[in-house]
């Protein structure tokens, strides 16, 4: 029987697959047909494989990621329902500062703000410094992922936030980009990984207050 990296024989990925795309056109009844779906959820798989480094947990971060690319191609082509304006956050990796100022806008807008962040080459795993600074202030970093910087995410963004990934982002009329010059912190001490938590910090209420007037 023919195996791939995970082990898992390559029928039991099929059933795997199968069972996500039954779920997500249950829940995207009546905005997508199955063959959009089925699309969406063949292409998250192989987007998601061709960076993994463990394979174990990738067939539900396949469920999640393709959920959240569904939502976004839903608002991008006016089908779902836009309550809240959208950020996108990218950095090289997104194991970092995207990920880090991606728990702190969720952290502050409580619920006002729609979040996202992405990777120009995501690669690696979130280092624990980052987790134990954001869970310094309570904030948990526990079902966060790596993802590559798809195109309907970006068309979703009302606003854009890029941290060093230089020209990888596409730019659309219409959207708020900005760049922030924040420090890289991989490999960066404790300490210093603080303080820049602390300057992502204040650069999200920043921007909370601007898009919620809180």
């Amino acid at each position: 029987m023919t195996r791939i990296a995970d082990g898992l024989p390559l029928h039991e990925i099929g059933d795997q697959l199968h069972r996500i795309v039954d779920e997500l056109a249950e829940k995207f009844h009546g905005v997508f047909g199955r063959d959009t779906v089925q699309r969406f959820v063949t292409e998250t798989y192989d987007l998601l494989d061709a960076q993994a480094t463990v394979r174990v947990h990738l067939a539900t971060l396949t469920a999640r990621f393709a959920k959240q690319r569904l939502t976004d191609f839903g608002r991008v082509q006016g089908l779902t329902t836009v309550d809240v304006p959208q950020v996108l956050f990218i950095c090289v990796h997104n194991v970092g500062r995207s990920q880090m100022a991606a728990a702190l806008l969720e952290h502050h807008a409580f619920g006002k703000v729609a979040v996202r962040s992405a990777g120009s080459r995501p690669q690696g795993d979130i280092p624990s410094v980052i987790t134990e600074a954001l869970g310094e202030l309570r904030i948990p970093l526990t079902e966060a992922f790596p993802k590559p910087l798809t195109d309907e995410v970006v068309r979703a963004a009302d606003v854009v936030v890029t941290m060093g990934c230089g020209d990888a982002c596409p730019v659309y009329p219409g959207k708020r980009y900005l760049d922030w010059d924040v420090a890289d912190p991989a490999g960066a001490s404790p300490s210093e990984v603080r303080r820049i938590r602390d300057d992502v910090d204040r650069r999200i209420r920043e921007l909370v207050s601007e898009l919620v007037g809180d």
